[in-house]
């Protein structure tokens, strides 16, 4: 053979067969299978192109130094699966059937934009996360769980999950938790669409959501087949003149602390939206967010211990361990419970067993109430070096919204505008913000700057260093 290319007669040259070298070293019980893995690879990497004679085994083997045998059995095996063809007397070629380039695998996480500062809200501090803890508790999970806890779980999840979960929002966020009426999903965003789901089935087509508001809200409906309706907000909440005249039988609402305005919705509001839903006998999605960080006084009380039948209640880990879990909890109606297990059950066969086992023994122990507090000492002090930081750099700034959650509004005055000035001069200096018309449905015309500042993920000296680059970056 040619030392490379093909030889004479079409056959690859030895460097064709460099690939195969490793395999031909590997122990000899893993040789026969990594010889043949490293085949297919060559072949899908095109190395070893379409209509490529090979040697014959005898050849290759001595070129390899491995047993005739072996490279037999690799041709057989290969020719069976499609990458090679043969025929009698006619020799061993490469097949035509493969088209596969390399595999890439690419990475579609949303990412912060490598900002020298990134104010954009939603994220936590995910250095906080409770590595130790959470691994003493897997640990013991792992040896302490029976062989059948592996199987198929409820869909509903685990009761062990689900008991603890009811005795947690209870004490903490005031509802009425019926660990029967628990379902632990993967996230707001599927107990949004899983919702959804059973809201169509059961003829709805469009649904309320609040103006300004998620984004996700509006698109993961959709998802399922109902039209989004924005509903403006006022100083109290949603705005009932607005609600009762939409025709819409379903409402989500933030309510605790409204993303992205800040508000809490007053005492007569909630009761007003309660009886919004009695009176077309519709119901309240409440997506309790951030409902745990509140830091001049204590979390005001879910919505949905008011009117359990009226109120499907969501929340999940995401704001106060880290999104990358994916877990969350559902608490759901009566009238709804059994649709939106089943839906969940033909979804995904229910919440991944070991998942819930682990966050159950966490919840027990009291970690996760330890790692609460750890977070809104730490997000309090972040808070308040934002907010005199704003009034140090921009002295007539207004920051609005209640003590709370992972994000303030802060209104600039109008000689920083326009908008979309201030954007780009920001964005080059290197700081990441979201202006608040990210987050609304209609046009808002504004000549001053109002932003959604998301500060959980900074550090307090990193906050100030932020606002610092912000203000130079606008200066004369």
């Amino acid at each position: 053979m040619t030392s490379s290319g093909t030889s004479p007669d079409g056959l690859p040259g030895s460097a064709a067969w460099e690939l195969l070298l490793p395999a031909a070293a590997a122990p000899p019980r893993a040789r026969g299978r990594s010889l043949q893995e490293a085949f297919r690879e060559a072949v899908r990497s095109g190395r070893l192109a379409p209509g490529t004679r090979l040697p014959s085994s005898r050849d290759l083997a001595a070129d390899l130094g491995v047993s005739r045998g072996l490279v037999t059995e690799a041709y057989e095996q290969l020719t069976a699966e499609g990458y090679l063809r043969s025929g009698r007397g006619a020799g061993t070629w490469v097949g035509d059937a493969t088209r596969a380039a390399r595999p890439r695998a690419r990475d579609l996480a949303p990412r912060s934009p490598g900002a020298r500062a990134d104010f954009l809200p939603g994220t936590p501090d995910l250095s906080l996360f409770p590595r130790a803890a959470w691994a003493a508790a897997q640990r013991s999970v792992l040896a302490e769980l029976p062989h059948h806890a592996l199987g198929y779980p409820d869909p509903r999840g685990l009761p062990r999950l689900r008991t603890a979960l009811s005795e947690l929002l209870a004490r903490r966020r005031g509802v009425v938790a019926d660990p029967e009426r628990v379902v632990v999903v993967s996230g707001v965003a599927q107990a949004t669409t899983l919702l959804g789901h059973v809201l169509h089935a059961r003829g709805m087509r469009d649904i309320g959501v609040e103006d300004p508001g998620s984004p996700e809200h509006g698109s993961l409906y959709v998802s399922a087949g109902l039209e989004a309706v924005p509903l403006p907000l006022d100083a109290e909440g949603l705005d009932l003149d607005v609600l009762r005249v939409s025709g819409v039988r379903a409402v989500v609402v933030t309510p605790a602390h409204q993303f992205p305005s800040g508000i809490a919705y007053s005492a007569g509001r909630r009761t007003e939206v309660l009886d919004w839903a009695r009176s077309v006998d519709g119901l309240v999605i409440e997506d309790d967010y951030d409902g745990e960080f509140r830091y001049d006084r204590a979390p005001v009380g879910a919505l949905q211990g008011l009117d359990p039948e009226r109120v499907a209640y969501t929340g999940s880990v995401s704001k106060s361990l880290a999104p990358g879990l994916r877990l969350g909890w559902l608490l759901v109606p009566e009238s709804l419970a059994a649709e939106v297990v089943e839906r969940k059950r033909t979804t995904d066969l229910g919440h991944p067993a070991l998942d819930q086992e682990l966050f159950a023994r966490f919840l027990e122990r009291g970690d996760y109430d330890r790692h609460l507090r750890r977070c809104q000492r730490a997000y309090r002090e972040r808070r308040d070096a934002l907010v005199a930081a704003l009034a140090e750099h921009f002295p007539a700034a207004e920051v609005s919204g209640i003590a709370a959650g992972l994000h303030v509004i802060a209104a600039l005055p109008e000689r920083y505008g326009p908008q979309d000035r201030f954007l780009e001069r920001t964005a080059a200096a290197g700081v990441a913000v979201r202006p608040l018309t990210d987050f609304t449905h209609a046009a808002v015309r504004s000549r001053g700057v109002r932003l959604v500042v998301g500060y959980a993920q900074l550090s307090p000296a990193r906050i100030r260093e932020g606002i610092r680059l912000m203000a130079e970056a606008l200066a004369p």
